[in-house]
Parts: structure tokens; sequence; C-alpha cells
């Protein structure tokens, strides 16, 4: 993870440099990240990097089961994961731009759900976006193009999910450069299964009234085009952008990545 942090932090510093500025903006709203399945908080260093740099607070949360926020897979739940972020979230004031990655999705939804008035706009990044009684799963198995199926490897015994962590490469970044190749199979986290699994209760008169953004990756092998499609057709939401990634864009395009997620806020 260390190696990975370097490599974000100069790509963050690369993005701040040509982005310039760095005080906080008056008037702009504070961008809540939330990482996805099989990684941590460190997946956003350089989009947060980047969106500092324009002037936005940013709060990049780590989830439980994560380092500095240890959690037996046994412990991890939906609820948990849930409150992990209203609890980052209780010092704004103000509502919060709250953005989700894959996985992160349907977390995000839920923390719409049980907190719609600590939500300026949900942000979905290539992400599972829910109705309700989804989950990860249900929806997982909805996408028939995806092509991460194959790698994913239960332990159920040890109440985790793990993937072929050689052959993720190719999965999770297909347009990423050598250097990032190299070294991601050492940086894939198992992920406690019970969230996965877990439905999502949404309401009309909560989620339905949170603004919404979508994110679109047109190369994802993770969560296709053609699920992002089926879910923005179910689930309409009020900006959609597309950039030119596979499914990991915080990684292989930050700035273009953070570029969205302001028009998004704004």
């Amino acid at each position: 993870m260390k190696i990975l942090k370097s490599m974000l932090i100069a790509t963050a510093t690369a993005s701040v440099t040509a982005i310039g500025g760095g005080a906080l903006a008056a008037g702009k709203p504070t961008i809540a990240l939330v990482h996805g399945a099989f990684c941590d908080s460190h997946a956003w260093d350089a989009v947060a990097g980047a969106l500092k740099a324009d002037g936005y607070k940013v709060i990049n949360i780590n989830l439980p089961g994560r380092a500095g926020n240890e959690a037996a897979p046994k412990d991890a739940t939906l609820d948990s994961y849930r409150q992990t972020v209203l609890a980052a979230l209780q010092g704004e004031q103000s509502p919060v731009v709250l953005v989700g990655h894959s996985f992160a999705g349907i977390t995000i939804s839920n923390v719409g759900e049980a907190a719609p008035e600590k939500v300026k706009t949900l942000v979905y990044v290539a992400a599972y976006l829910p109705r309700d009684g989804d989950s990860l799963l249900k929806l997982a198995h909805e996408d028939r193009d995806a092509r991460i199926g194959p790698i994913l490897k239960p332990d159920e015994a040890n109440g985790v999910l793990g993937v072929d962590k050689a052959a993720s490469v190719d999965v999770f970044l297909n347009d990423g450069p050598a250097q990032l190749r190299a070294v991601f199979p050492s940086l894939v986290i198992d992920e406690p299964l019970a969230p996965l699994a877990t439905p999502v209760h949404l309401t009309a008169a909560r989620f339905g009234k949170v603004d919404k953004a979508y994110i679109r990756t047109s190369k994802d092998l993770v969560i296709s085009p053609y699920l992002q499609s089926a879910m923005l057709a179910a689930t309409p939401v009020r900006l959609t952008q597309t950039i030119d990634t596979g499914h990991l864009g915080m990684l292989t395009d930050p700035k273009g990545l953070a570029k969205a997620v302001e028009k998004a806020a704004q």
C-alpha cells in the first residue's frame, strides 16, 4: 500500500500544479469520498489532492476492515458502513457532496436514505445505483458484460470475498499504466462478504428526493457500460458524465475524474 500511496501522492501533486490554487473557496461544498470493495481510502488520494487544489474541503473515508478502521469481517455490516460515513460527516454544518465508487454506490445510497438532510448530491462513480431491495450480489448478477465473476474467490470460512490477484489486473486496470499494473495485485484487499449480500432499503420520500449524479466509465469491465445504462434507466439522475477509463478511473485519470466530480458538485 505504501507504493501505491507514493504513486498517488505524486499524481496528486502533478494535478495540484496543473490546477493551481489550494485555498478553500467560500461557498464550495465539502466533498466526501467513499471507496469501493477490495481497496481502501488511498484509492482516492490523487483525486482528493486535485479537489483540494481547486479549493474544496475533502473528507476521505476509510470503511471498516481497513488499516486505521479495524474490524473483523464478521463484524462488518452494511449498517456499519453507513454509520462510519455518517460519523465522518458529523462535524459538517452544510450538506456535503457524497461520492461513492463501485460498491460504495450502495453505501452512499444507504446514507442518503438515513440522513438526506446531510447530503447535497450523491455522486456515483462507476458505481452500483440501487433500487429498494437491491444488493451488490443482485445487481452484479444482472451484469451480462462484466468480467469480474470468474476471478472472484469466496472464502466463506473467513467471511470474505477475494479475487484472483494476478487476473485482477486485466479486469480492474485494463487501461492502467505498466507501473501501476505491476504493483496492483499486492494492493488488493479481501472484502467482507456480509455487506455485499445485504439488500439496501430505500424510499421515495427520503432517498428518492436526494439530488444524484452519475459518472460513467466507458471501458469498465467490473460494472459494465451495459449495467450502468440499465441502472440509470431504472433510477434517473440529474447529471450523467462519462470518463474514458476502466473501473479505477481515480487511479488512471484522477484529474479528469476530479473535474467530473466538481461539475456534479455545482
